[in-house]
């Protein structure tokens, strides 16, 4: 069970393409009986669970009191199956999810990703109820993010607009056109992995998400 883990413990759960690689960790700060779920970048260019958006991502929601899970999608070092174009790495984060929600029952939950990882956690977003979502650097040039029905959710987006991997026009753009609108952030001198700004997209995500 997730209460009898240390501060972080990594192991393999059963998910839908074969293992998952998980790593759960414990609140740093005031529990709140919430389950945080962070989801890496492109399985094919080089994203897993230890990237270091991911583990800033992960160790904001570890601070705000929750019990917080990265993984590794299907094909990404120890989690088996073959990159599937981000249909069966939902399947994934569902996987993630269900089995979260077994180990600690009736406790909401709330979502992040960067970059690829955005887009799976505002796919799932649209599908299962979720209680606040955190997208960095979504990818909507490269997946079909503009077919996404409305996220119901509170909802947190952050840009980088020296972003040399995901166009940062076309982001802002169709965030301000999403009904309802995302709290968005914009880091003017940010590239796509915030270089040097890691501690200040920690601090201004906690700040949006406490409001």
């Amino acid at each position: 069970m997730i209460t009898t883990l240390t501060k972080e413990a990594t192991q393999v759960i059963t998910g839908p393409a074969g293992k998952l690689e998980v790593a759960v960790s414990e609140p740093t700060g005031p529990e709140r009986g919430a389950l945080g779920i962070v989801c890496h970048p492109h399985p094919l260019h080089g994203g897993t669970m230890h990237n270091k958006v991911v583990t800033t991502l992960g160790k904001l929601f570890q601070g705000m009191g929750l019990v917080t899970v990265r993984f590794n999608f299907r094909g990404v070092m120890r989690s088996e199956g073959r990159f599937d174009h981000g249909n069966g790495e939902l399947d994934d984060l569902l996987a993630v999810m269900d089995w979260m929600q077994q180990e600690r029952p009736q406790q909401e939950i709330w979502l992040a990703g960067f970059s690829f990882g955005a887009f799976i956690a505002a796919k799932a977003a649209t599908r299962v109820p979720v209680k606040k979502l955190v997208t960095v650097a979504p990818p909507v040039q490269h997946f079909p993010m503009r077919d996404l029905p409305p996220i119901p959710c509170p909802w947190v987006l952050v840009q980088g607009e020296l972003d040399d991997v995901v166009p940062a026009r076309e982001v802002l753009e169709w965030a301000e056109a999403r009904v309802p609108k995302p709290v968005i952030i914009r880091f003017p001198q940010a590239g796509h992995f915030f270089h040097g700004q890691l501690a200040e997209l920690r601090i201004q995500i906690e700040a949006a998400l406490r409001e």
